[in-house]
């Protein structure tokens, strides 16, 4: 017999995931006021030379700036998207373990840290910028990585269980 609080717990399906996303979502949004602030626009600030950079970017697109040109219109679609995949995510981990409520919460959790963005300025806001000699990763934020790692964590899952 479980006790009320944990009951009440149980009851509500999925603590791991609400904390994760919960956590995602406020670092997420911490870290882009904070960058706004120390920033000023189209900044770049070295911090490890020849590897990182913090950068003032805004994303009009999606990933990696895909369909930037497309703004307006794909604005609408995202928005429903990311509802809709923080929603399914929150209903399939209600009956999974832990470890899926985790992943399933950082990219809830990622998704909506971004929609918040394009909800309140019509795009994102980037700031890690990684590069390797000639080769550079396309700016990102938290809530980019969160995404990542959430997804990578599904697929390391698959393929251990396999």
């Amino acid at each position: 017999m479980l006790s009320g609080a944990k009951r009440r717990i149980k009851g509500f399906g999925n603590p791991v995931f609400l904390l994760t996303l919960a956590t995602v979502l406020g670092l997420d949004q911490l870290s882009k006021i904070l960058l706004r602030g120390y920033l000023s626009p189209a900044e770049i600030r070295e911090i490890i030379p020849g590897f990182f950079n913090l950068i003032y970017l805004w994303n009009p697109g999606v990933a990696f700036g895909l369909f930037a040109e497309d703004g307006s219109r794909l604005r609408y679609f995202v928005v429903v998207a990311n509802l809709l995949a923080a929603g399914g995510l929150f209903w399939y981990s209600r009956r999974q373990k832990r470890i899926s409520q985790f992943f399933s919460g950082l990219i809830a959790g990622g998704a909506l840290g971004n929609l918040i963005d394009r909800l309140l300025y019509g795009r994102v806001f980037d700031f890690l910028d990684f590069h390797l000699g000639p080769y550079h990763w396309p700016a990102f934020n938290l809530a980019d990585a969160a995404i990542t790692l959430g997804v990578l964590g599904f697929l390391w899952k698959a393929f251990a269980e396999a």
